[in-house]
């Protein structure tokens, strides 16, 4: 396979996507769990097409213009686990292509040719959950395009004002995916050491990051709802995460190889030679790459093999000067041969089986079973964690996402506090609601206006009446 995509060849740009394709189809026909975040990120679109305001009207995290993805989506089909895949697949091949075409175009390698390509697509399916429309795959598109402006700045004597283009595109990536905005510490490090640089370009670039997020802060301003975003959004990007480490072993085991693959061509390019000082530079600026996304670990609202997707550009990059170490080309051949079977059995064996013995659970990102909520579509309010009622149900009430929720609905002694639910209650009554941390009668015995209008029909479960 290593030796068909070192072929040099513009149709091996579709013999990438046609590769793509084919390793994602089994999963497509016979099914992708529902994850947990992806419910929620359709209950964000559907509830902004319902006119609610983010953050203000819907408590939730999601980043801005993620949100106003999902809100598209949802506006144009739907609740739908296929568009958003299909999504997936077309951000996924933009990626594919952008980096292969980028290290040709740089001369980054010493031959051109669709290795890189290859080993890209191979690292963007180390799980299933990497198949679904995420906010770090949709920022991980844009931190890419400022590596191939990067790269054009440092192959110069001396930068550019374009160098506002990668800060920009760092802050948009921001506004996707939080954790991203740490990559501008990354851009800035290697137009310091690797470029020339001078004080007013490196000043363009912190612009260009903070640009689109003045602006967009400037938006919630305006509109009167910033207390609301700041609160809901900013921050939660720098709140302690307190991780749910069940489903560790997994995550191990799916980014083994990739990591491993990384960490072993970048031992190979310490004694390396042959390269020129472009490529070495090139080589360096990864290096920074795999530490500013080290950092972003501890911005990630959660762990999960798709969170690592913003690593897959340096660990292709540094993969490739793996492989290309071999002397004995059957010996590469077979050793990939090995790898791509060892990521696309660890893919399929989380999707086509769900014995207990299986080694990749990932119980905590896949939702729970719902054959027993007899609730269907009804406005439902989930008082505690999990989102198995909404599957077949509608979001009611700002309270979407109940780690921000819980800080007003467990806080009753606050008179500002109960205000405001009463009010959001008037505004978006739940038919339903469902009460998993015993929290109903304290929130009813300080609102009696709400005992009133909701009675107890099973434990944990009121109705309106």
């Amino acid at each position: 396979m290593l030796s068909f995509f070192k072929v040099n060849a513009v149709y091996q740009i579709f013999s990438l996507l046609i590769l793509l394709i084919l390793v994602r189809l089994p999963v497509y026909l016979v099914g992708l769990p529902q994850l947990i975040p992806e419910l929620q990120w359709m209950l964000v679109g559907e509830q902004i097409n319902k006119g609610f305001v983010m953050y203000s009207e819907i408590w939730d995290n999601t980043a801005p213009l993620s949100a106003l993805v999902y809100a598209g989506l949802d506006g144009l089909f739907g609740r739908s686990q296929t568009v958003y895949q299909i999504a997936a697949l077309t951000f996924a091949s933009i990626q594919v292509i952008y980096f292969n075409v980028m290290i040709n175009n740089r001369d980054v390698l010493s031959k051109r040719n669709y290795v890189p390509g290859l080993i890209y697509l191979l690292f963007l399916n180390i799980s299933f959950d990497c198949c679904t429309l995420s906010p770090v795959l949709m920022a991980t598109t844009f931190v890419l395009m400022s590596l191939g402006t990067l790269f054009r700045q440092i192959s110069r004597l001396q930068s550019t004002d374009e160098v506002f283009e990668i800060g920009f595109l760092i802050g948009i990536a921001s506004l996707f995916y939080p954790p991203a905005c740490i990559f501008i510490l990354w851009a800035m490090a290697s137009l310091v050491f690797f470029s020339g640089a001078n004080i007013r370009q490196y000043s363009l670039a912190i612009f260009g990051f903070l640009f689109p997020l003045l602006l967009t802060a400037l938006y919630f301003y305006l509109d009167g709802t910033y207390s609301a975003f700041s609160r809901n959004f900013i921050s939660s990007v720098f709140q302690i995460r307190q991780y749910n480490l069940n489903d560790f072993k997994s995550l191990l085991v799916t980014l083994i190889i990739p990591f491993g693959l990384g960490i072993l061509g970048f031992l190979r390019l310490v004694n390396a030679f042959g390269f020129n000082n472009f490529q070495v530079r090139c080589q360096q600026v990864m290096m920074l790459w795999t530490i500013a996304g080290v950092i972003s670990i501890g911005l990630m609202p959660f762990l999960a093999p798709m969170q690592f997707i913003l690593f897959v550009p340096a660990l292709a990059f540094f993969t490739i000067n793996f492989f290309n170490s071999f002397k004995k080309l059957w010996l590469a051949e077979l050793i990939f041969l090995g790898v791509f079977a060892s990521i696309l059995l660890i893919h399929y064996q989380a999707v086509y089986s769900s014995g207990n013995g299986d080694f990749i659970q990932l119980k905590n990102l896949k939702l729970g079973k719902t054959q027993d909520v007899k609730i269907k579509n009804k406005r439902v309010l989930v008082l505690g964690d999990g989102m198995e009622e909404y599957k077949n149900n509608y979001a009611a009430t700002p309270y979407l996402n109940w780690n921000l929720a819980k800080y007003e609905l467990e806080n009753l002694d606050n008179y500002d506090n109960v205000i405001s639910i009463l009010r959001n209650f008037e505004k978006d009554s739940p038919d339903i609601i469902i009460d998993k941390v015993n929290l109903a009668p304290k929130l009813f015995k300080r609102i009696p206006a709400l005992e009133r209008r909701y009675k107890l029909v099973e434990k944990g479960v009121y109705k309106r009446v």
